[in-house]
């Protein structure tokens, strides 16, 4: 019934840890999924995975409820309360995670679909947006017109709206999806606002600069109002001089024609004056017409300037006839041969103004620009050579326009009338402007060629020390062995030399910023590098960029292949494990394991799972002390450490310098250690010693020892301790270890450091749920018992520590028993067995000292059989070894003796093979102060199981979704580890209860049996029965050695021990 109730729980088990893996599968898979918002077909996608998870989720709603009956059967057919209660957590927690997983993925679904709906709302209204965008740029670029803007500026009002209700719909997105991808959104909208923006400023620009043309458009009107009527009044007064000319009898007047030439000198300064304000008003006006470029407006204004200047060459040409027209009979052929060469000097120029435009813009590297300076001195040589004809040319004219009359002109025929001194002036100025416009230019184009080749130069000396350091680096780098290649013993050795080699080559970044520097240098004056430059740019910097990314991921290569391979690693651990199981490690470095086939995850492994298993095969062992010795024994054998010398362990200790024992070390200090023991075992004993299968499971068992939260360290001194207690060494060898390891540099040990040394060593038992029965985990009793010992001085040294060792005190009773554990497991007794009649003995032997020739082996005796005409209570030795003929004898004698003795003999010289240790509840009932506080326990905390060891990292780790999230668990953790102490303390206690109740049962049925006495090997031994054969004084003293279990996390209550140190622990 038992066994298949056991078979029903580990199914269950089973289809609970299943269900709720793939709860916490659901979990994490809504946890990662995040959601690029505003793409419909990913919103869709995701949107079907979820449904078909819904979907699957009903499906297997009926194995929810068959888990749940299966609950309620089990509950029903244990009596167990632990496991009845167990089993509802189970099937609560499961509910509640169906329910919770559940809702989250109903939500979610919803939240999708307005999701989906939302993005389809944002996306039809960028639709609309986008159209008005384009058709407003477009306007503004075929846009001329006053009317046009504003109309623009009106449809823009409209527009707005909807742009509004496009970025309203894009932060609602933003706001109630900001946790997932959100990216596109913001990018779309960005582009979007800037589109709207800039045509927003377009605009707004457009208008003002059409409003400052409008008011020079006004300001130009009245000036050229102002400019026609002052021409129409010149035109005027000509017309009256001209009239006054042409009359008769005025030339025979000299008077008369010089007051007449007079007023025509008068209305010719009149001119000069309105000469600027003419070509202001020409220049001004051409601008005006050009940037009203066909409108109305323009063609008006055309006319209006043509009219204008029409009307002034009229009245020019009417101005100079009648003053030039005496000079120009005289001097026309000679004006000919001046205009003729002024115009060819004129071509000349333009010539040349056009061949240095050709020789533009500056080249964009080294030689280009080289070879423009050498056609450019060629070029200013030729101007240099042309000089003296123009100066030469030019005075020529100021000479012949200075000799021209400006008082007297002689009438002549009308066709023959030029302008010639306006038009030779004009020429010669036009010819002495274009060749001081040409000379500057041409020095000026020289200067560009120079700053240009000297900064070029500069460039290209940047990309050759640029282009050498990249070589040389690149060079390096391809030298090195791919890391494949590399010995594991190297890799440190690699990792520097390409971490040095990093640090040698950063200054290359320099050499790179400099030669960007440089060239963005060029941008501003308008040198364009050219493309041979650029591409030479962009691979040294390309090679620089791959440079990195491969020293960057060559040394990622290296840094993993270390932690995975090097002597810092776990990696070779791998192999202390067999599939399904897979060896993992926690962030802080702690091994768990991982069943594949089940899904499940724990701390131990698989090897130490099976070896904790097997120890349950000890608990019939009655007697704690030796159930405890079997069980480390059980265990040393396992780890190996039964093959480790003391001095082999303190040579790994020295060679990784673990001297300051109050310090932590980690995992990897562990490993390194164990490895170090294990390899040189492995070397002595290679049959028996698998090196990675002995570390790990010596680190695990270190590690449940010392180390129950795996926080991924432990002190020093609990390592040494650990390792000490089950190697192979001498018992006071290992005694003064220990001690040296607490002693200061004078050789003492205060309590302080001797209570770090017995908890260290008291966690073993503890371990192993036997602490009870060694006075628990309080220590404080042991410390007081060891200074008592040594006359309650302030300090101890290790003569004294050693003689109150070798007294067996109860909290240390389990090493020496250990050890005599280990001595009898290869004895073989010529004796028979009077029970299983099993001969030769093997192991312990017990002779009784009560009958002749009677003897027990150990199975027998642990298990406390007897034979007929044989009780328990009666006094035996124990052999360890094969016994001598003295021993013999001295046991005749003893059997002899103890035929005669009374049982009041007995109980006037009880012996104790142990040292008892007072606690701290000495004198006190502990009896009723624990019902006490159990039963306050009780009913704050009824019906609750006992809370778990931390566990180890799950397959797939479930993180909250918000910030209020993490803060409920963080909050639901702490109360949950409270809960926890709280239902572990009350189940001590409650165990506590049973024990002393069994004890108090058993000692009453000792009370009433015989006693006697015997001799161990010359000492005396008091049998399991016989320690407690006492009268009511001796109760009290049995009762105060009761009250040592107040901390305990064993299974067995304590009872009493025999005189060489036979813990008789009776279930």
């Amino acid at each position: 019934m038992a066994s298949s109730l056991l078979v029903t729980l580990d199914h269950f088990n089973k289809s609970w840890a299943e269900l709720n893996n793939w709860l916490s599968l659901l979990d994490h898979m809504l946890l990662s999924q995040r959601v690029l918002v505003g793409d419909l077909d990913e919103i869709s996608d995701v949107t079907t995975k979820l449904k078909s998870s819904l979907q699957e989720m009903e499906q297997r709603c009926p194995q929810l409820n068959k888990q749940i009956t299966a609950a309620q059967n089990l509950k029903n057919k244990t009596n167990n309360p632990q496991t009845r209660a167990t089993i509802t957590d189970q099937i609560e927690n499961l509910q509640a995670h169906w329910e919770d997983s559940h809702t989250k993925m109903m939500e979610r679904l919803l939240q999708l679909q307005k999701m989906y709906k939302d993005s389809s709302d944002w996306l039809d209204a960028r639709k609309r947006v986008e159209p008005l965008i384009k058709q407003a740029s477009e306007i503004l670029e075929a846009s001329q017109s006053a009317d046009d803007f504003k109309k623009l500026g009106k449809n823009i009002q409209q527009w707005q709206a909807q742009v509004d209700i496009t970025n309203g719909l894009a932060n609602n997105l933003l706001t109630h999806y900001a946790d997932d991808d959100t990216s596109k959104v913001k990018q779309l909208t960005e582009s979007m606002n800037m589109g709207w923006a800039n045509i927003k400023k377009r605009v707004g620009d457009s208008e003002t600069d059409l409003e400052a043309r409008l008011r020079q458009l006004q300001h130009f009107q009245i000036d050229l109002e102002k400019f026609m009527n002052w021409l129409t009044e010149a035109e005027t007064t000509a017309n009256v001089l001209q009239d006054a000319t042409y009359k008769e009898r005025l030339l025979e007047n000299p008077a008369t024609a010089r007051r007449v030439l007079e007023q025509w000198q008068d209305l010719q300064r009149e001119i000069d004056a309105h000469t600027d304000t003419y070509h202001s008003l020409d220049e001004n006006g051409q601008r005006i017409v050009a940037s009203l470029e066909g409108t109305e407006n323009a063609v008006v204004l055309q006319k209006r300037l043509h009219n204008m200047g029409q009307r002034w060459q009229e009245l020019n040409q009417k101005i100079l006839f009648y003053l030039l027209r005496p000079h120009l009979d005289a001097s026309i052929e000679q004006w000919k041969h001046f205009h003729m060469s002024l115009q060819e000097l004129l071509h000349w120029l333009q010539f040349k103004k056009e061949e240095l435009d050709q020789q533009k813009p500056v080249g964009g590297d080294v030689a280009t620009v080289h070879q423009q300076l050498i056609t450019h001195k060629a070029f200013r040589r030729e101007l240099s050579t042309k000089e003296p004809s123009i100066s030469g040319a030019l005075e020529s004219v100021k000479s012949f326009l200075k000799e021209m009359p400006s008082e007297e002109a002689k009438q002549r025929p009308e066709e023959r009338v030029q302008n010639v001194e306006r038009i030779l002036r004009k020429e010669a100025e036009d010819v002495t402007t274009q060749w001081r416009e040409l000379g500057i230019a041409a020095v000026d184009w020289q200067q560009q060629l120079e700053l240009a080749l000297e900064r070029l130069m500069e460039l290209q000396d940047a990309q050759d020390q640029l282009d050498f350091k990249l070589q040389q680096a690149e060079m390096i780098k391809d030298s090195w062995d791919p890391v494949g290649d590399i010995l594991i013993d190297n890799l440190s050795k690699q990792m520097d030399t390409v971490k040095a080699f990093q640090e040698e080559i950063a200054p290359i970044q320099e050499y790179v910023n400099q030669v960007n520097t440089l060239a963005s240098t060029f941008r501003s004056p308008g040198i364009q590098l050219s493309h041979d430059n650029l591409n030479r740019i962009d691979d040294l910097n390309t090679r620089w960029r791959l440079l990195q990314i491969s020293i960057e991921g060559y040394l990622t290569h290296l840094t993993e292949a270390h932690r995975d391979l090097g002597p810092h690693s776990q990696n070779f651990l791998q192999a202390s494990v067999q599939s399904p199981f897979e060896r993992s490690v926690s962030p802080n470095n702690v091994p768990y394991y991982i069943n594949h086939q089940t899904q499940t995850t724990c701390w131990d492994h698989p090897k130490m799972a099976e070896l904790y298993q097997s120890l349950a095969d000890l608990n019939n062992v009655r007697f704690s002390a030796y159930r405890t010795a079997m069980k480390l024994r059980r265990l040393q054998k396992a780890l190996c450490l039964d093959l480790l010398g003391m001095s082999a362990a303190c040579e790994a200790f020295e060679v990784h310098n673990l001297k300051q024992n109050e310090q932590f070390i980690d995992i990897m200090q562990m490993i390194n250690c164990l490895t170090n023991i294990y390899d040189r075992l492995e070397q002595q004993h290679s049959s028996l010693v698998n090196v990675p299968l002995c570390v790990d499971m010596c680190l695990n068992w270190l590690l449940n020892v010392y180390d129950t939260g795996r926080t991924g360290k432990i002190r020093t001194l609990s390592f040494k301790t650990g390792i000490i207690s089950l190697c192979k060494a001498h018992l006071e060898d290992k005694y003064r270890f220990l001690f040296r390891q607490v002693a200061s540099a004078t050789g003492f040990c205060d309590q302080r450091r001797l209570g770090l040394l017995l908890h260290d060593s008291i966690q073993i038992p503890r371990q192993l749920g036997e602490v009870a029965s060694f006075g628990g985990s309080n220590i404080e009793p042991s410390v007081r018992s060891c200074f008592q010992f040594a006359n309650n001085k302030p300090e101890l040294e290790a003569s004294v520590f050693l003689d109150w060792m070798r007294l067996e005190p109860q909290s240390m009773v389990w090493l020496p028993v250990l050890h005599r554990v280990a001595a009898a497991e290869t004895a073989k007794h010529q004796a028979k067995c009077n029970i299983c009649k099993e001969c030769p003995i093997i192991g312990f032997r017990y002779r009784s000292l009560k009958h002749f020739n009677y003897d027990i082996c150990q199975s027998c005796f642990f298990s406390g059989r007897v034979a007929k005409g044989h009780k328990m209570q009666y006094p035996m030795v124990e052999y360890c070894t094969p016994t001598t003929s003295g021993e013999d004898v001295r046991d005749f004698a003893k059997v002899l003796k103890n035929k005669f003795r009374t049982k009041r003999y007995f109980a006037k010289h009880p012996r104790m093979g142990y040292l008892p240790v007072q606690t701290i509840l000495e004198g006190d009932n502990m009896e009723t102060k624990l019902q006490a506080e159990y039963d306050r326990l009780k009913k704050a905390h009824e019906h609750k199981g006992l809370s778990p060891l931390p566990s180890p990292p799950q397959m797939l780790p479930v993180s909250p979704q918000s910030p209020r999230d993490a803060e409920l668990i963080a909050e639901a953790k702490l109360l949950r580890q409270h809960k926890g102490r709280l239902e572990a303390r009350m189940q001590i206690l409650e165990d506590h209860n049973k024990q002393l109740e069994s004890q108090l049962k058993r000692l009453r049925q000792l009370l009433e049996q015989p006693q006697t006495e015997s001799k161990v090997n010359g000492t005396a031994l008091s049998s399991p029965s016989t320690a407690s054969q006492r009268s009511d004084t001796s109760l009290a003293s049995l009762r105060v050695a009761a009250s040592q279990t107040t901390e305990t996390m064993g299974k067995f209550p304590y009872k009493f021990n025999l005189t060489v140190g036979i813990d008789t622990i009776i279930d």
